[in-house]
């Protein structure tokens, strides 16, 4: 299995924290929309689909997320655009921030 994160390609089996990402990042994709990872609340982040500038009341629930894997993910990525293949599998997003609810939020959204 291979890994290329900005250009550095590796070998190994890629990160759990990138093939989870990589499974939002296809429910993102399959609706057309950005994929919003809450900040932690009893170290898990809740992961939505929608439009993160649109009401809060349209996103959808897709899942939940510890906050170490969280934190590789953020590690692993970077505000801006991001160019990844995991797996064989490319993707493409922008990484940025918004508030859902009282809470921030990273957005990836598809390019």
């Amino acid at each position: 299995m291979t890994v290329d994160i900005g250009g550095e390609r590796q070998t190994q089996r890629p990160p759990t924290s990138l093939q989870t990402l990589a499974k939002y990042l296809e429910l993102s994709l399959d609706a057309g929309e950005s994929l919003i990872m809450t900040e932690p609340q009893n170290q898990i982040c809740a992961m939505y689909v929608g439009d993160p500038f649109g009401r809060e009341a349209d996103l959808r629930i897709c899942g939940a997320v510890e906050q170490p894997t969280v934190d590789e993910i953020l590690r692993l990525t970077h505000v801006g655009t991001n160019d990844c293949a995991i797996d064989g599998q490319a993707y493409r997003f922008v990484r940025s921030f918004t508030k859902v609810g009282r809470r921030g939020a990273v957005v990836f959204a598809p390019v």
